[in-house]
């Protein structure tokens, strides 16, 4: 597999598929089991407009499938699925990105709570990062986010997550062929 850039971050260990223009990660600071992430290959795609309509066809089928998986895995009542679109919207990695995040009955996220943790950012320091990334997507530093109850995990825990899950996702799409 070729380097795939997140922003200005390589996350190809953290990669469980790849399409033609996407592909889905494990998230280094989960909300719950099974946060993953879609994005796009083309990293001057900022925001969901900025998708040509060859890469929004093959991004949505790539939320379909990942959604599809997840739910599977991880035996998820429902599934958060958030954009954020820019960087009033607590979009904090200028590179356009779809968290899917499993939900179950009694996982302790009441009242929005995960929103919440989804929107703990600095907007001003977004922001700036936002606009500067417009004119040059990988030469500026991303702001420091504070989100206290979120861990970040070791490259090494995030590659075995990746790698299960591709094989997850090899043994889900052999069982629809059989249905």
């Amino acid at each position: 597999m070729s380097e795939i850039y997140f922003y200005k971050y390589l996350v190809t260990p953290q990669v469980f598929f790849k399409s033609k223009y996407t592909y889905a990660l494990v998230n280094i600071k989960p909300l719950s089991p099974g946060h993953v992430l879609v994005v796009p290959l083309r990293t001057s795609v900022l925001r969901f407009g900025d998708l040509t309509t060859e890469e929004s066809q093959d991004y949505m089928d790539t939320l379909q499938l990942v959604h599809k998986l997840i739910l599977w895995v991880y035996k998820a009542d429902s599934l958060n699925i958030a954009i954020q679109d820019g960087p009033e919207s607590g979009q904090s990695v200028p590179h356009l990105h779809t968290h899917l995040i499993p939900r179950h009955r009694n996982d302790g996220y009441i009242n929005d709570k995960l929103h919440r943790l989804l929107e703990d950012y600095d907007i001003e320091a977004n922001y700036a990062d936002f606009e500067a990334r417009k004119k040059s997507f990988r030469d500026i530093e991303v702001p420091f986010v504070s989100e206290t109850e979120r861990v970040e995990r070791t490259p090494e825990v995030m590659h075995q997550e990746a790698s299960w899950l591709a094989q997850e996702l090899t043994k889900y799409r052999q069982q629809l062929e059989k249905e």
